[in-house]
């Protein structure tokens, strides 16, 4: 019998098999489609703890970005993570509370430093230092990006290697359950695979693989809408945040371009929304920040769902109630990769209690319904 049935091959599923195959437990990985294929390969996969409050989330993520950077001594090299940092300038509006969040991290030891347009132009001389002006840019040096299906895949060979086994084309939609214990999954197509734990790290599609309601965490799921350039002539080496995009490398002379307000103009479907106009609007606004580039025109978009549970913190950890099923779920996915693999393999193969991830079980939201239903009994 498998002892261990992870659902999902993106970064946290592959990282999960991984660490969880190093502690002697046979693994099998359940993948629908390929490994990264979900919303691990629609990332902009910005590796960071900038924005995550409060100071619980905060240390969650700083430990995804020093787990990141500790595999660099056990692979012998990282090539699917990119460091440089990240440059960030706002509008006039925000810089008040922008320099109210590099004090934040500065106190909390995050490292946070200030620039002028002229050292920005010494390491990004293809940035307009016109379009900067006197705007004070942050600069975070630990900050980086990463190539998460390179990830994912580097995760998930290492695991194979270990004696893990991967099934692609498995689509679950059930867990197999009796007296109250997890027994194996069922997929799409009748088959049933075994197992005396179910991990579940299918994301967005969290609670298609479980069947039964009780089984199922809340989520909020949000649109994310990605452009790609084609190769552009540029030398920009690190994840750069402006009031007219967010934009990164993305290999091979590409660049992935963001910006907020564009993913709430797109719908996740693109057969109805194909968001080329708004793709040729975000390659407007990024020759604004990077003359350079011409009249380069958008070469692709991707849609993504973003999978974050409905209070938008990590849900990692057992459901109440049902022995052997564990869920990990969270928006960031891409930081917290390489440390929920550790945490998450620790609590399953050595029985240990993280203290880390005490704030972000997946009980809380059973709890809390648990207590809506008293409360609406008569008394």
């Amino acid at each position: 019998m498998t002892d261990v049935i992870v659902i999902g091959a993106g970064v946290i599923g592959t990282s999960v098999a991984y660490r969880l195959s190093q502690a002697g437990v046979n693994v099998t990985v359940l993948e629908a489609e390929r490994v990264g294929g979900g919303t691990s390969g629609s990332s902009f996969a910005w590796t960071n703890s900038n924005n995550k409050t409060p100071r619980p989330y905060f240390d969650l993520n700083v430990a995804g970005m020093r787990a990141h950077a500790a595999l660099a001594d056990e692979f012998g090299g990282t090539p699917w993570w990119h460091g440089g940092g990240r440059l960030e300038w706002v509008e006039e509006s925000g810089r008040s509370a922008q320099r109210d969040k590099v004090e934040r991290l500065r106190s909390w030891n995050y490292a946070a430093e200030w620039l002028t347009a002229k050292e920005v132009s010494e390491i990004e001389p293809d940035i307009d230092p016109n379009l900067i002006g006197d705007a004070p840019v942050a600069y975070y040096p630990e900050e980086g990006w990463l190539d998460p299906v390179v990830y994912a895949q580097a995760m998930m060979a290492a695991a194979r290697r270990l004696g893990a086994k991967l099934e692609i084309g498995v689509r679950v939609n059930g867990i197999e359950f009796q007296s109250g214990r997890v027994t194996g999954v069922r997929s799409a197509d009748g088959r049933v695979f075994r197992a005396d734990r179910v991990i579940n790290c299918a994301g967005r599609w969290l609670n298609d693989a479980a069947d039964e309601e009780v089984l199922h965490v809340p989520l909020a799921p949000t649109t994310g809408f990605l452009v790609f350039t084609p190769p552009v002539p540029t030398q920009i080496s690190r994840v750069v945040s402006t009031p007219l995009c967010d934009f990164r490398p993305d290999g091979a002379g590409r660049l992935m371009i963001h910006w907020g307000p564009a993913d709430a103009t797109i719908t996740p479907d693109l057969s109805v929304n194909p968001g080329m106009a708004e793709a040729e609007e975000l390659v407007q606004r990024l020759a604004q920040v990077l003359p350079c580039i011409g009249t380069a025109r958008p070469e692709a978009v991707r849609v993504t769902r973003r999978p974050i549970p409905k209070d938008g913190y990590s849900a990692v950890g057992p459901i109440p109630g049902v022995e052997g099923y564990y869920v990990v779920v969270t928006h960031s996915g891409v930081t917290l990769s390489p440390f929920l693999g550790i945490a998450v393999a620790d609590e399953i193969a050595s029985g240990r209690t993280r203290p880390e991830l005490a704030p972000f079980r997946p009980s809380r939201f059973f709890e809390a319904d648990m207590s809506a239903e008293q409360e609406a009994v008569p008394a």
